[in-house]
């Protein structure tokens, strides 16, 4: 995956009409994603070795459906984020979906854009609070084992307060910005 480098996010679009798979792909490459195109749910399958970071899944398609790829998806426990981009609309099915959200078409650029960026930036608040409680657990370690003194001391501990408390600052801002963009999507 590109994430772990540092590069774009890869995104992986599942697509049996060609027309909108490559009107997709043009909208997210020229907005600098990696873009990898499948053509319908087998290709999607083929292309799933590339662990895409975000997949953005028709749900209705001959052969193998969207549904399909996406339990397949969860089969191979891929940490991707998933959005339905679909003509299907939703019904009450969609709760237990393991999706992260569901667009329905006609979708413009900018919302193809939006989607994308908000499933980036659900991967990064997963990733702070993954990293934020690793660092909480080794500080409490560290409380229940040294003396107060110990701590005061100690440059290492206050490293460790330090990138908590910015960790939190972070959390708590990504948190604000998606609390943000889902009261837009109710506008």
């Amino acid at each position: 995956m590109n994430r772990g480098s540092g590069g774009p996010p890869t995104v992986l679009i599942v697509e049996d009409e060609q027309h909108l798979a490559d009107l997709y792909t043009d909208y997210l490459a020229a907005a600098e994603y990696d873009v990898v195109t499948a053509y319908g749910g087998e290709e999607a399958l083929e292309r799933l070795d590339r662990e895409p970071d975000i997949v953005l899944l028709d749900r209705r398609m001959p052969v193998v459906s969207g549904n399909e790829v996406l339990a397949e998806i969860e089969d191979r426990n891929f940490p991707c984020r998933i959005a339905m981009v679909t003509a299907v609309n939703p019904d009450f099915e969609i709760i237990d979906m393991g999706v992260d959200d569901y667009i329905v078409k006609p979708v413009t650029r900018g919302e193809l854009i939006e989607v994308v960026e908000r499933l980036e930036m659900i991967s990064d608040y997963n990733e702070q609070l993954r990293q934020l409680t690793t660092k909480k657990l080794k500080r409490n370690v560290l409380q229940l084992e040294k003396t107060e003194s110990e701590l005061r001391e100690s440059d290492q501990y206050h490293r460790l307060q330090s990138e908590i408390s910015d960790i939190e600052t972070n959390v708590d801002s990504l948190a604000n910005e998606l609390d943000v963009e889902e009261e837009d999507l109710r506008l």
